[in-house]
């Protein structure tokens, strides 16, 4: 089981598709297909189950998944480690999506034009999930917002991470105009609130404002960015809860109600022991790029 047929069955996995993922490696299919078939026999088990011209991963496929990239993370990381930076490599960050859309393009931009030959793999979603994907090596660092039950940074240090705080972000509850009928947020008229799936860290804070825990009375409707949820908010449906940052990009700006929820720090995070020359690069270009993008 060598990296280069991890890779194959990385590909195959990811496509669902033969054909797709022989394309993408620039690989004949055959070859593909022979890698993988020498794979599930070293393994002594199959990988994918075929229906007709269809794949689907099997539940041994699904657990190689994991532990695949995790090695290919890990060889990535000694190769940069090795050489001392000679070898590019690449950098997988996680980041909130808040931080994606209001903070990240500047920080990729400069990090693209000093570390050119760094491929840079950008993954977006709630904090809770990015942290568990950075302390098991699915990533090699992660922006996010701890939760406030979480124990701050020192509870980091427990799961073998580290952390530095990048931005304070002011956080807002959004709403439609008018919404406040009685001046303040225990009188709002609108009993909906918008949100990412649970394990956001926004999403618990707008819950404790809003005292949803053990309420009847409100209903949570998940979705999966901020654009939807500001046009729900607009549209009178609901509120929603996200940082001044993100909600300043929006052109509804002006037509929405919004109440202090106070601050949240973001950090970036990273395993105590797995700091490659990438990662390296990207905390000492932060200081000056993040000052220069703080609203």
């Amino acid at each position: 089981m060598d990296s280069e047929t991890l890779r194959i069955f990385a590909a195959v996995a990811a496509e669902l598709s033969i054909t797709r993922a022989a394309a993408r490696l620039g690989r004949a299919p055959s070859n593909v297909t022979t890698r993988i078939q020498q794979l599930e026999i070293d393994l002594g088990t199959e990988l994918f189950v075929r229906t007709g011209k269809r794949l689907s991963l099997s539940p041994a496929g699904e657990r190689l998944v994991d532990y695949g990239a995790r090695m290919l993370a890990l060889e990535d990381e000694a190769r940069q480690v090795v050489s001392g930076g000679g070898h590019a490599g690449v950098l997988r960050l996680g980041s909130m999506e808040s931080t994606a859309a209001a903070r990240l393009p500047a920080i990729l931009a400069a990090f693209h034009q000093r570390q050119p030959a760094t491929r840079m793999q950008l993954q977006t979603g709630p904090s809770m999930p990015l942290l568990e994907q950075v302390r098991n090596g699915q990533l090699d660092c992660a922006f996010v917002a701890l939760p406030a039950d979480f124990g701050g940074v020192e509870a980091l240090a427990d799961l073998g991470l580290q952390a530095r705080a990048v931005w304070r972000e002011q956080l807002l509850l959004a709403m439609p105009s008018g919404a406040l009928a009685g001046g303040d947020i225990d009188h709002l008229a609108i009993r909906s609130l918008a949100a990412f799936p649970q394990g956001c860290t926004y999403r618990g804070v707008a819950e404790a404002l809003l005292g949803l825990h053990g309420s009847t009375e409100w209903r949570v409707q998940e979705m999966a960015s901020y654009h939807a949820m500001i046009a729900c908010v607009a549209a009178g449906g609901c509120v929603t809860l996200l940082p001044e940052s993100v909600l300043n990009l929006s052109p509804a700006r002006e037509q929405l109600q919004t109440w202090p929820a106070g601050p949240a720090d973001t950090l970036l995070v990273w395993r105590e022991r797995s700091f490659t020359p990438a990662l390296e690069h990207l905390l000492a270009l932060l200081p000056e790029v993040a000052d220069g993008a703080d609203a």
